[in-house]
């Protein structure tokens, strides 16, 4: 396994920029707090939650689609925060879904996305089986800029949360007010899924295993889940996709 590839699945979430953004042709552009709402009409509202935060995934994913520009606005989402799944992706990391948390406001970015790119997501979201797409209705989302909203899209992990000793797990690169559950570094929560699933390997070669060997990040999976909680939000409405 190569250096890049360990700390690819290490990195997750990658770099989060402290602006909205735009990316476009392999590049991404900061906004500044005073610039007006980019036109996001035609587009809808989808919650990024994960590494979809990242410019550095995004890039990673659109770059060569030729579908233009894509407005990634940071916002403020009201009585939820951001938890790692229980289930390993291909490319070796723990990732993220939404979980209700009354009291707590997490900072998160909303991906502005045209039908084109929309579906172009939803072939990295949904084929694996670890996601499902939906609207989340009901709920206090404040954008950097424009007015707030009521309602908006997400990818939500099947599999529910993860959780240590009984609790949901936070990701520690994203930022929220009145957290309530404690929060792990990606380093962190792969030591933890390590001790639970393959105590006494190495951390690196447990990563290699789930990235090289699709039956041994299955199982994993299945383990972390045997203790996860299932989301705990009414107003989701999954999309047949």
């Amino acid at each position: 396994m190569s250096p890049d590839t360990l700390h690819r699945a290490l990195s997750y979430p990658y770099k989060i920029p402290t602006n909205s953004y735009i990316v476009h042709g392999g590049e991404h552009q900061e906004l500044a707090p005073c610039a007006p709402m980019p036109d996001v009409s035609g587009r809808r509202p989808v919650l990024a939650v994960g590494s979809n935060q990242s410019p550095e995934q995004l890039i990673r994913k659109f770059n060569g689609s030729d579908l233009g520009p894509i407005p990634v606005i940071r916002a403020r989402l009201k009585d939820f925060d951001i938890v790692y799944s229980p289930h390993v992706a291909s490319y070796g990391s723990i990732p993220a879904t939404l979980r209700h948390s009354p009291g707590t406001r997490v900072t998160l970015f909303v991906d502005w996305l045209t039908p084109e790119q929309e579906s172009h997501m939803h072939e990295t979201e949904i084929p694996m089986g670890n996601y499902h797409f939906g609207e989340l209705d009901g709920i206090e989302l404040q954008l950097d800029f424009g007015p707030a909203m009521t309602s908006a899209y997400v990818y939500l992990s099947r599999r529910g949360s993860l959780t240590r000793d009984g609790f949901p797990v936070a990701l520690a690169a994203v930022r929220a007010e009145n957290r309530i559950w404690a929060s792990l570094s990606q380093e962190e929560i792969q030591n933890h899924a390590r001790d639970v699933t393959a105590a006494g390997q190495s951390l690196e070669a447990f990563i290699r295993a789930a990235i090289e060997d699709d039956s041994a990040r299955q199982e994993r999976t299945r383990a972390l889940m045997s203790d996860g909680l299932p989301f705990n939000y009414s107003g989701f409405t999954p999309i047949e996709i």
